[in-house]
């Protein structure tokens, strides 16, 4: 690490060394390192605890080529996104993008730096394909977009880095296959590319090292090493309770209101408080418990998936702001959020996991020197021994997260048929492609065939009806889709996460009459099987 330091010069431009000497700060060791060899040409996976400064040391390498590179001249011919950043979370994104514009300004470094979510303007989305920003930070699911259009490879042609933030949730579910798939097409767009996978909480690193790159070569000369590796070891050990009350706690039910005046009694006492729960429905009952009995009115927001995209934005810009006092919130704002000021994350119902507790509660005072602060609010009985279990794995640093495993067929049918929106393909080529990804690399030609030929006819069952045949062959042998509806279809129903009917929700009032009006501003929208259930 010494011999990093010492080549601060070489490593870091001039405005990185007086920005840091004006706020009194020196880079870390392991970001140092990972700027070093991934410079160099590795691509890397960095796994330290929270508040290590990852995302920082995760864009220093794009950054300091970006500033190394200078401002485009007017004319300059048309230059595609240089880094690529994709999280599991659209708020995450959001968040990572006030937080690396701040630096960015206040070095003046000539870089342009957007967001590109399912939130997203549709305008801003078109804007971007054809003056695409220097850094976009990004979802699978978006990337999956960018990738089915004809305008990819001019748009991917000059890309350097691919930036994976928490890794670990993304590589274990279908969308981690759908984003290997991804990142094989990237690597024929912009064969020199480098990967940097950022992770805190990882139970076997191997394996992720493995997914960061190809698993095998033109040349078939087997898989490339694995990703290089910094473990940052260390950091505060939490400070983690579950929460007594005068009330006994019930033997049934899930959603914890015997404990509602404890939590709010915590919130008092603290600056900010992160609430989690596991459902929305969960969020729902517990913000409106808090607001019944919340006498000092303090501020208190809700945050989860069904919530209006412009409400979200307004509860993380305030939360960011250090406006509010307390949010319950999903699993939508439980990875990588660097708050700052907030002192106490309360978990309501059992964790489902030492993983994910160790990942929320990091969200509590985000630096790796300070404790991060959680209590545990057992729903029942028996959640108190779920409670207990995911404690003593946390203190004894055990890890849950599920190996990688193989790529999902379902998922591969999907990318097969986004690949012929984009561009005609040959399937032996596209073969090769898809099996450089870790999950696929056991495919088979046998069956790699089978899925091609589901969908170009819908399979044994289908083949009957034309409308299932997706893609066809051309005379020189290449597969493209049949007719644009085919690809029009595939753009509105891309990805992994399988969506009910949901209905919008507004705010309505009574007129003088005593009859509902239309309706009023937004408020979400919800899943039309919860509607049904209602009473």
């Amino acid at each position: 690490m010494a011999d990093y330091q010492n080549a601060l010069p070489d490593l870091l431009p001039r405005p990185f060394l007086k920005w840091f000497g004006e706020k009194g700060w020196s880079p870390r060791a392991h970001q140092l390192e990972l700027l070093a060899r991934s410079t160099s040409g590795e691509n890397m996976l960095l796994i330290a605890p929270t508040g290590a400064g990852k995302t920082l040391a995760g864009f220093l390498p794009s950054l300091t080529d970006l500033t190394r590179r200078g401002q485009l001249p007017p004319g300059s011919p048309f230059a595609g996104v240089h880094t690529l950043y994709i999280s599991p979370l659209k708020a995450l994104a959001v968040d990572i993008e006030r937080n690396l514009m701040k630096p960015v300004s206040e070095m003046g470094l000539p870089v342009s730096i957007e967001n590109r979510t399912g939130d997203t303007p549709q305008a801003k989305r078109q804007r971007q394909k054809t003056n695409p920003p220097d850094i976009l930070l990004t979802t699978p699911e978006q990337l999956a977009l960018l990738l089915a259009n004809k305008e990819a490879e001019r748009f991917f042609k000059d890309l350097k880095y691919v930036v994976l933030d928490e890794l670990h949730s993304l590589v274990t579910s279908k969308r981690g296959h759908l984003l290997s798939l991804g990142l094989a097409r990237l690597r024929r767009h912009a064969p020199g590319l480098r990967t940097i996978g950022l992770s805190a909480t990882v139970s076997d690193p191997m394996d992720l090292r493995r997914w960061l790159v190809p698993q095998n070569t033109p040349q078939d000369d087997g898989p490339e090493a694995p990703a290089g590796l910094v473990h940052v070891t260390g950091g505060a050990a939490p400070d983690i309770t579950i929460m007594t009350t005068e009330d006994r706690i019930p033997w049934s039910g899930h959603v914890a209101t015997y404990a509602i005046p404890a939590v709010y009694e915590e919130i008092r006492k603290h600056k900010t408080t992160l609430i989690f729960v596991n459902t929305r429905f969960q969020a729902e009952l517990l913000f409106q418990e808090l607001w019944t009995i919340n006498e000092d009115n303090l501020p208190i927001a809700l945050h989860h998936g069904s919530l209006d995209a412009g409400q979200r934005r307004k509860v993380e810009a305030a939360m960011s702001a250090n406006r509010l006092r307390a949010v319950v919130a999903t699993s939508t704002l439980d990875m990588g959020l660097d708050w700052g000021d907030v002192d106490l994350v309360v978990h309501v119902g059992a964790p489902k996991g030492a993983s994910r507790l160790a990942q929320r509660i990091g969200r509590s005072n985000h630096r790796m020197d300070e404790p991060s602060k959680a209590i545990l609010v057992p729903a029942n009985r028996f959640e108190v021994m779920e409670c207990q279990a995911a404690l003593d794995a946390n203190y004894l640093g055990a890890q849950d997260t599920p190996p990688v495993g193989e790529g999902a067929l379902d998922v591969l049918a999907q990318h097969v048929l986004g690949m012929a929106c984009a561009e005609p393909f040959d399937a032996l080529e596209l073969y090769d492609e898809i099996t450089s990804a870790s999950p696929y690399s056991g495919l088979t030609w046998e069956l790699f065939e089978r899925i091609v030929d589901f969908v170009a006819t819908g399979g044994y069952a289908l083949r009957t009806y034309e409308r299932y045949a997706k893609i066809r062959k051309t005379k020189e042998g290449r597969w493209r889709v049949s007719n644009p509806q085919v690809a029009q279809q595939y753009r509105m129903n891309l990805g992994t996460i399988v969506e009910a009917t949901e209905l919008n929700v507004r705010l309505v009032k009574r007129n003088q009459l005593g009859s509902v009006g239309r309706g009023g501003m937004s408020l979400g929208k919800v899943e039309e099987y919860f509607l049904e259930q209602l009473v």
